[in-house]
Order: C-alpha cells, then structure tokens, then sequence
C-alpha cells in the first residue's frame, strides 16, 4: 500500500475516520445510523433543508426508520446532517447514496451521481475514500467518477485518493434484514481502493464479499435485480396464460412451491415497482448496447412488466361491461406503496394504473394508511392531488369498483369484499370464490 492508502486505513481501523453520506433518503440515513452506531462520527449531505432540520432535531422523516435511533445518534455527538457541501473536506470516507433513474428514452439518468462526484471534486482532498452506493451500469466508477474527480481537482487517483463501489442492498420494512446483517459486496477500482473500502465495511456489516473489482461489484448489483425482474415477468405472463385456461396462478403457485428443490417462488401482481427492480435493468441492457448486444431477456421482462398495469385497467373494464371508455366510473385504489406495510412509494403500479384511469375521465380514489395524502412522484408529476379516503361501509358502497393494489396487511379485506360492489384483487388479498371479486 502507498503512504497514503496506509495512513487512512490506519484511521479507518481505530475509527477515527469521519464518514460523509451524501443523499439522506432510504438509503443514506439507515446506513448513516449504521455507521454511527459502529463507533464513527458521520456527516450527511442532502440539498433538501427539511430533511436536514428534521434530522438534527433527531426525527426521522421516513417511516420504517425509528426516530429514537436518529435522536440517539444525535446525543451521542456523533451525526450531524448538513446542506454545506464545502465541508466535504471533513470526512475521510464519502458515500455516495443519490438516486439513479432512468430518462424518458429509459436510458440512465446519471445527473445526481454526476453532480455529487463535481460537488466532491471541488472539495476533494489527499487521503479520502469515495465509495459509490447507487445503482449503476458496469464502469461507472472508472469512466465517469474518477475522470471528474481527477479533471475537477487536480489530484490522482490510487496516488492523492481512492474510489470503490459498493451496491446498497436496502429492503425497506423488511424486519429480518438490515444495513448491519446483509453482507456487503466491494469492488475498488483499484485493489488499493477495495482494500480500503473492505476494512471500512468490515467495521459496520457482519460480512463483506469482496470482488475482483469496481465492475465486478456494478455487475453484481444488477444481477440481483434482473434476476427478479425476470422471474416477475414470468409469472405476470404465465397469470395471463393460465387464466385463458380457466387455471388460478395462486392456486399452481401453491403447488410448484412444495417442491424441496429446484424451485424459487415469485408472485404475479399489477406491475413491478420500487427502487430497484424497475429501473435496474434497464442500466444493464444499455449499457450492453454500447458492446454490440441485444439483452433480449431483459427487454422483454421490461414489456411484460410495464403491461400489467394496461392488464389490470382492461380486467375491470371487462368486470364492469365497459366496451370502450370507463369515463364517470367511480374506482378507489387500495394502496399507494410499492410493496405492504411501507411508506414508501418510489415506482409504485399504482400510480401508473391511476395515471391510466384518470386518462379516461375516471374519478379515482385511494386509501392507504401510509399516505394521508398523495406524494408527488417524478414520473407522474400530473396526476391531480389526492387525500386519502375511509374505508367503511358507505364509502366502499359509493364505488363502482375497488381494486386491491397493495395489500397492507392493516386493511380489512373481508369489510371491502362485503360492501364493495366490485373488486379487482391483483395480490390474492381475497379468496376467488365470492361473487363480486375478479381476480387480475
């Protein structure tokens, strides 16, 4: 190892290390807390001054993350948020946790990493780590933010600083996994870099899997998610199949998964949604593209999947005898998240859904019990503004049709199949056999 690199490895093991987190959303504060509970002092970055206040005062914003963590850490003096991107040349180790998108084209949006890597750059100094955490295409560390961090301050890579990866593997509301016990791959650029990054993580996660390198670890992070994405779009399409042939999906489902081997359940449902799965792949086939090749897998488990939502909307059409325009029906939505038991929207099918009613002069509803109010999302920034509604009797009975989106478990779906003229369950919240519930 270089002085250099010997120097903030020493840091790093007696913790003496001052860690930057930059992006304070579901990535960044669960692994900001992590960090400060290990023993380091942490200071987070985020250019929206609400979330800085609420987490200096030791609150949380997000609502599977306890405030008493955030409180505790704030206590203990050692995590401070702040939107002063000039004091990025405090910390020794900066992640980098911002959003990874994709454009209109469903192309990677690299704005927010691009932006984060010119804001480091013009702060960076000799003997820092930078470690990306976002999604991204294979090579993004070496071909977009070492060249920036280079040009924009004058420093060397593997001489004056280093750079890694290290894919989030967050599952928000998941009560069996967290930042600390799901083992963390690492890839550095160089093997100085991963070196460094593997004794860092070592100090805060129960296991580190260290790869050969940066491009290694890009890879294995979209691996994960394509091989999710895929398998849901399996099942969406064998649900279309079987239901042609009059079989129930759930009903197979149940069966194959008794098979001790060989077999690994996934469920259909109105789409993909989330963080990761319906974004992530697409950064692969792109970049796959700029090699010559054509990822037919993915491309095609990305048309079955974006279908869904049209399936669900043509399922109720079908349920209601509505030939061509579903204009004045009255539908309220069950759930805005992407997934039960969450307050988190990010990609949610049910807003493409809402987005595909309120087209055809549908009035639409919602309830969930996460979302007194509907957020404004970045891929359907013209949906008009919503509140949630209560589901009692009356209100169910005043809808043309309920449709089950997401299934929080807080819901009772026996009161919603009593006094529902209608309902169009995508999750099996609901057995098949009552009258007025259509499965989709």
């Amino acid at each position: 190892m270089s002085e250099t690199a010997l120097e903030l490895r020493d840091r790093i093991l007696s913790k003496e290390t001052v860690v930057g987190v930059i992006g304070l959303g579901y990535v960044g504060v669960p692994l900001a807390l992590t960090f400060v509970e290990a023993g380091f002092k942490v200071l987070g970055f985020d250019v929206d001054m609400g979330k800085i206040e609420r987490l200096n005062a030791g609150a949380s914003y997000i609502d599977h993350i306890d405030s008493e963590r955030i409180a505790q850490a704030r206590a203990v003096a050692r995590f401070e948020a702040t939107i002063d991107a000039e004091r990025l040349g405090e910390a020794d180790v900066i992640l980098i946790c911002v959003p990874t998108p994709l454009d209109s084209q469903r192309e990677p949006d690299m704005t927010y990493v691009r932006t984060s890597a010119e804001t480091i750059a013009a702060n960076l100094r000799k003997g820092q780590l930078i470690i990306l955490e976002s999604t991204t295409y294979p090579g993004t560390c070496e071909e977009l933010l070492v060249p920036i961090l280079e040009q924009r301050s004058g420093l060397s890579f593997g001489e004056d600083f280093f750079v890694a990866y290290s894919p989030e593997r967050e599952d928000p509301g998941n009560p069996d996994f967290g930042t600390r016990t799901i083992p963390k791959v690492v890839g550095g650029v160089d093997v100085e870099s991963g070196d460094l990054a593997a004794r860092l993580y070592e100090l805060v996660v129960v296991e580190i899997v260290q790869v050969a390198n940066a491009r290694t670890a890009e890879a294995t992070k979209l691996l994960e998610n394509i091989f999710r994405a895929v398998n849901i779009a399996l099942v969406n399409e064998l649900k279309l199949v079987f239901e042609r042939m009059q079989i129930d999906v759930w009903e197979v489902l149940d069966a194959a998964e008794t098979k001790p081997f060989g077999f690994m359940r996934f469920d259909p449902g109105p789409g993909w949604g989330g963080h990761c799965i319906p974004i992530d792949p697409f950064y692969l086939s792109w970049k796959a593209r700029q090699h010559g090749l054509e990822p037919r897998f993915i491309e095609l488990a990305g048309e079955v999947n974006i279908a869904m939502p049209k399936y669900v909307v043509e399922r109720l059409r079908q349920a209601l005898d509505s030939a061509e325009s579903l204009a004045g029906r009255r539908i309220l939505l069950l759930g805005l998240a992407y997934k039960p038991d969450v307050a988190d929207p990010r990609e949610s099918p049910t807003f493409e859904i809402l987005s595909l009613l309120d087209a055809e002069g549908a009035e639409v509803d919602y309830h969930d019990p996460y979302f007194p109010e509907a957020p404004r999302m970045r891929s359907w920034k013209e949906l008009p503004d919503k509140r949630s509604v209560e589901l009692d009797a009356e209100t169910l009975a005043g809808y043309d049709a309920v449709i089950v989106v997401t299934h929080h478990s807080s819901i009772d779906y026996e009161r919603v199949r009593r006094h529902a003229r209608l309902v169009i369950d995508t999750r099996r919240a609901l057995p098949a056999d009552s009258s007025n519930v259509v499965r989709a």
